[in-house]
């Protein structure tokens, strides 16, 4: 599986976790969720909703001169385990570059082995932030290839 280095570590983390842990894991990552910067806090339209998940999920990509991305999420602290996937994201994809982040399997998150301890349904709202993402980050690449 082709995975930029730092969500490789994470993957790896949640391997080596036994599966009673595996959510305790999950929820520390809330802490990894960068606070929304002005620019999205102040311009929230800026933000894309993920409507498929439960909770309020919004999110925004960048793509600087080197191709490489920069996530944003906003996700109350009330979810933590969608706002655990958002800092999953943040901290394996921030400073990937573009062609990482397209190749990233659409089912990664499948190998944190976490489809035991939480619902089918926030497995989905998981595939839906991972889909939109990739999304907006091919789309983004997309236009400013064009000019």
């Amino acid at each position: 599986m082709a995975l930029p280095p730092n969500l490789a570590n994470v993957v790896n983390d949640f391997a080596a976790s036994p599966p009673e842990l595996k959510v305790e894991l999950l929820v520390e990552y809330t802490d990894k969720v960068p606070a929304l910067p002005d620019r999205y806090t102040d311009h929230p339209e800026r933000l894309e909703q993920v409507e498929e998940c439960q909770t309020p999920f919004f999110l925004a990509t960048e793509i600087d001169d080197e191709d490489r991305i920069t996530v944003w999420f906003d996700c109350p602290p009330e979810a933590p385990t969608t706002r655990g996937f958002a800092g999953i994201l943040a901290e394996g994809l921030n400073g990937a570059r573009v062609d990482e982040v397209l190749a990233v399997p659409d089912d990664f998150h499948h190998d944190l082995g976490l489809a035991a301890v939480i619902s089918p349904l926030r497995m989905r709202g998981m595939d839906a932030i991972l889909f939109r993402l990739k999304r907006q980050v091919r789309l983004r690449h997309e236009a400013s290839e064009a000019g």
